[in-house]
C-alpha cells in the first residue's frame, strides 16, 4: 500500500525546528497545520510566483543587495505558509504538486544562500536570446526580463516595435546596476561573463542588421543596448585581474541542491560514480560497435542543401512512423510539426560544425530521437496539464532531469527498440553522444567541487568525447561548461535523468507484469508532466521512499 507523507512530515519538521536553532540557514518552517485544502496550495502558488519575481523600478528588475536581502527575509514567510498546509489526505497527484512548490521555494533559498547569481555571475545579466530553448524555460539563472528575439516573427511586425523597444531599453540601466551588484569573487564565472557579453553584443549587431530601416526608436534602443553591453564587457575585463576565487558551490551545497531543489535522490559522490560508469560503458560499447561494423563504409557528412532537406524531412517521417508502428507513442499532428520546424538549413563547412551537427550530418535520424524535447514543448502548449502548478515551466530548472533525461534516454531506448537495426553505423553515434554527455557531466561535477577550473573541465570533456568532435575551445564546449558552472546539476541531468527514467520503466514493468506495454509507460510518463522523475515515480508506482529520504526543506 502506498505510503503517505503525513506522519513523517510532522516528525521531520519537528526535528528540523530543533536543529534550526544552531543552524546558520534560514529558520525552518512552522509545522502547525493551517489548511488541508488543495485550493489553498494553488492560491499560495500564484502568490509565490508573483513574489519570486524581483521588484521592478522604472521597469528594471532590482537585484541590489537591499532588495535581495528583503526578498530573502520574506521567503521564510512563504515557506512557513507552505508548511502550514497538510497534504497528507490528498490524492498522490496533488501531493506531488505540493512538493513542486516546496522545491521551487528551496530553489530561491539556494539562490540566496549559495548561488547568488546577481552578486557573483556576470552572465546572469545577459538578456538577449536569439533562439528558443528546447526545454520549458531558459537554462541557467537569468535575470528577469529576458528578450526572447525568436518570439518576434520574420518579417518583423511593425505593431510589435514598441514592445521590443521597451524590452531593450531595460538593458543599459540593468547593466549599470550590475556593476554595483557584482561584489563577489568567482574567477571562472567572471571569465564566462566576458564571453557571454561578447555573444550578446554580436546578437544585438545581428538584430540591428535584421531590423535596419524598420523603426527609428527600435534601432536606437538596439544601439544603446549594444553600447551598454560593450561598456559592461570592458568593465568586466578591467576588473578580471582582481577575481581569483573559486566558482564552484562545493560538494555539500551541490548535494543539497540535487536533493532539495531538483528532487534527485543522489549525492555529488554518487553522481561521480554514475558518470564514470556511463563514460566507460559508452566508450566500450562504441569500440564494440566499431569492431562489428569494421567492414562497413564509414558514415560521411551530408554535402549539400538538397540532400540535407530531403534526408532530414525523410528522417522525421521515418521516426514518426516508427513511434506509431511500434506502438511506442501515439502520434499527434503537433509532434510531426514540432520536429519539422527544427530541421534547420544546410550550413557549408570545411571543418567541424559543432559536436551535435557532426552527429546529425552523418545520420539524420539519431538527433531526431533527442528532439523529443520539442514534442514535450508542443504537448505543453497543445495538451496543457490539468494541474495549474504543472501547466507552467518549473523555476530553477527543476524540470531538467525529466526534460533532458527523457530526450537523452530516447536515443538509447529507440536504438534498443530497433530504430537503427538497418543503420548499424548510426548505433555508433548513440555511444558517441552518451560518452560526450558523461564526460561533460564529470567536468561540471569537478568544477563544483573546485577540483577543476572551467578550462580544465573543457579539456576533460574534449579529451573524453570520441572522434575529436568537441575541441576544448569549441563553442559547444564553452557554452556547456559555462552553463553547468552557473547551474549546479544541469550538466549531470542528461545522464542522471536518463537513468531515473530507465529505473522507473523497470519498476513499472515489474508492477504491471503482463499488462506492461511501452506505449502505456510512455503515456503515463508524458501525462505526468515535465517534473522530477522521483515525483513521477511516486505518482505512477505509489513508491514515495525517495521523496521521504530527501525530506522537507531545512
Amino acid at each position: 500500500m502506498p505510503h503517505t507523507f503525513a506522519f513523517r512530515k510532522t516528525i521531520v519538521l519537528a526535528v528540523l525546528l530543533v536543529l534550526a536553532a544552531g543552524c546558520a540557514q534560514a529558520p525552518a518552517p512552522e509545522a502547525v497545520t493551517q489548511s488541508t485544502r488543495y485550493e489553498d496550495l494553488t492560491a499560495l502558488f500564484d502568490e509565490w510566483r508573483a513574489f519570486q519575481k524581483p521588484v521592478l523600478v522604472d521597469g528594471v528588475p532590482d537585484y541590489s543587495a537591499e532588495a535581495m536581502a528583503a526578498q530573502q527575509s520574506e521567503l521564510a514567510t512563504y515557506q512557513q505558509r507552505l508548511a502550514g498546509i497538510d497534504p497528507s489526505a490528498w490524492p498522490v497527484a496533488q501531493q506531488v504538486d505540493y512538493h513542486l512548490v516546496r522545491a521551487e521555494m528551496n530553489g530561491l533559498d539556494f539562490d540566496h544562500r549559495v548561488l547568488r547569481p546577481w552578486a557573483r555571475n556576470p552572465a546572469f545579466y545577459a538578456l538577449v536570446f536569439p533562439s528558443q530553448s528546447d526545454v520549458p524555460a531558459r537554462e541557467g539563472p537569468v535575470a528577469y526580463g529576458a528578450v526572447e528575439i525568436w518570439t518576434y516573427p520574420r518579417p518583423f511586425p511593425p505593431e510589435r516595435a514598441a514592445e521590443l523597444t521597451a524590452q531593450l531599453q531595460t538593458i543599459p540601466p540593468l547593466l549599470d546596476q550590475a556593476k554595483n551588484n557584482l561584489v563577489e569573487d568567482a574567477q571562472d564565472l567572471w571569465t564566462g561573463g566576458i564571453w557571454r557579453m561578447n555573444e550578446q553584443s554580436d546578437d544585438l549587431d545581428a538584430l540591428a542588421n535584421r531590423l535596419a530601416g524598420s523603426n527609428a526608436d527600435l534601432e536606437a534602443a538596439i544601439e544603446r543596448a549594444r553600447e551598454a553591453t560593450d561598456d559592461f564587457r570592458a568593465w568586466l575585463e578591467q576588473e578580471a585581474p582582481s577575481k581569483t576565487g573559486p566558482s564552484g558551490v562545493g560538494v555539500e551545497n551541490y548535494t543539497w541542491n540535487l536533493q532539495s531543489v531538483h528532487l534527485l535522490p543522489y549525492s555529488w559522490e554518487e553522481l561521480v560514480t554514475i558518470m564514470r560508469r556511463e563514460l566507460a560503458r559508452a566508450h566500450t560499447a562504441l569500440k564494440l560497435e566499431e569492431h562489428r561494423n569494421r567492414d562497413l563504409p564509414v558514415l560521411t557528412r551530408i554535402a549539400d542543401a538538397e540532400a540535407y532537406d530531403r534526408r532530414f524531412n525523410a528522417a522525421v517521417t521515418e521516426y514518426m512512423a516508427f513511434l506509431q508502428d511500434e506502438e511506442i507513442v501515439p502520434i499527434r499532428d503537433y509532434m510531426d510539426a514540432a520536429l519539422r520546424a527544427r530541421i534547420g538549413r544546410f550550413s557549408p563547412s570545411e571543418g567541424l560544425r559543432g559536436f551535435f551537427s557532426e552527429v546529425g550530418y552523418r545520420d539524420e535520424i539519431v538527433m531526431r530521437t533527442h528532439q523529443y524535447h520539442w514534442i514535450d514543448l508542443a504537448r505543453m502548449a497543445d495538451e496543457p496539464h490539468a494541474s495549474p502548478i504543472r501547466r507552467v515551466p518549473l523555476l530553477y530548472n527543476i524540470f531538467d532531469g525529466r526534460a533532458e533525461g527523457l530526450a537523452t534516454g530516447m536515443e538509447e531506448m529507440m536504438m534498443h527498440a530497433g530504430l537503427f537495426d538497418d543503420r548499424p553505423r548510426a548505433r555508433e553515434l548513440i555511444w558517441v553522444l552518451l560518452a560526450q554527455r558523461a564526460a561533460r557531466a564529470l567536468g561540471g561535477l569537478y568544477m563544483h567541487s573546485n577540483d577543476f577550473t572551467m578550462e580544465q573541465a573543457r579539456a576533460f570533456a574534449a579529451k573524453w568525447t570520441p572522434r575529436g568532435w568537441m575541441p576544448k575551445d569549441s563553442n559547444t564546449n564553452l557554452f556547456e561548461q559555462h552553463l553547468y558552472l552557473q547551474q549546479p546539476g544541469y550538466g549531470t541531468s542528461y545522464v542522471s535523468g536518463k537513468i531515473e527514467v530507465e529505473k522507473l520503466l523497470a519498476e513499472r514493468a515489474r508492477q504491471l507484469g503482463d499488462d506492461f506495454t511501452l506505449k502505456r509507460f510512455m503515456d503515463e510518463l508524458n501525462g505526468a508532466g515535465v517534473i522530477p522523475v522521483s515525483l513521477i515515480r511516486w505518482e505512477l508506482t505509489g513508491l514515495d521512499d525517495e521523496i521521504l529520504r530527501m525530506g522537507p526543506s531545512p
